[in-house]
């Protein structure tokens, strides 16, 4: 079960990457609707997430209190390097996290802003989580890079 997790995760992970492949520097940062996110955002903020989820994952709880979830929507422009760090930081904490659990650990339970769950509820929680960004970042990204866009899975017609 937990390399099922593990290669769900995955593919998200892949989705988002090939899309930063795609993308343009200057579209990183862009708004694009009023109270919006920009991909570097949505990033930064999964960055955020994950980190505190899978930091000491079974012993603390899971929204750390080092974490300032409101500063990872600021509108602050990040550079292209920045918001690679950020997502491979952010993917390198779960993947850790995930090496170091067995099947055995997915009825453990933990806390996550002081709501027990199994760790089986959590990483659910956070797969779900990851493809919703996931999938605003590519749709982003998408119409940032209209007409030059690649396919990241079956294309039209094909």
């Amino acid at each position: 079960m937990l390399k099922d997790y593990a290669m769900e995760f995955a593919k998200y992970k892949t989705l988002g990457s090939k899309t930063l492949a795609q993308i343009p520097d200057d579209a990183l940062n862009m708004i694009t609707a009023t109270d919006g996110n920009s991909i570097a955002m949505i990033i930064r903020h999964l960055h955020g997430n994950l980190v505190s989820r899978f930091t000491d994952f079974l012993t603390t709880d899971g929204e750390k209190t080092s974490r300032d979830r409101q500063a990872e929507f600021a509108t602050v422009t990040y550079s292209r390097s920045e918001v690679e760090a950020f997502w491979g930081d952010a993917w390198a904490h779960l993947e850790t996290a995930l090496s170091e659990l067995s099947d055995a650990d997915l009825t453990k339970t933990i806390t996550i802003r002081g709501e027990a769950m199994t760790v089986d509820a959590a990483l659910c929680r956070a797969v779900a989580h990851a493809a919703y960004h996931t999938g605003q970042i590519v749709l982003l990204g998408r119409t940032a890079n209209a007409g030059a866009w690649e396919s990241l899975s079956i294309p039209r017609s094909k």
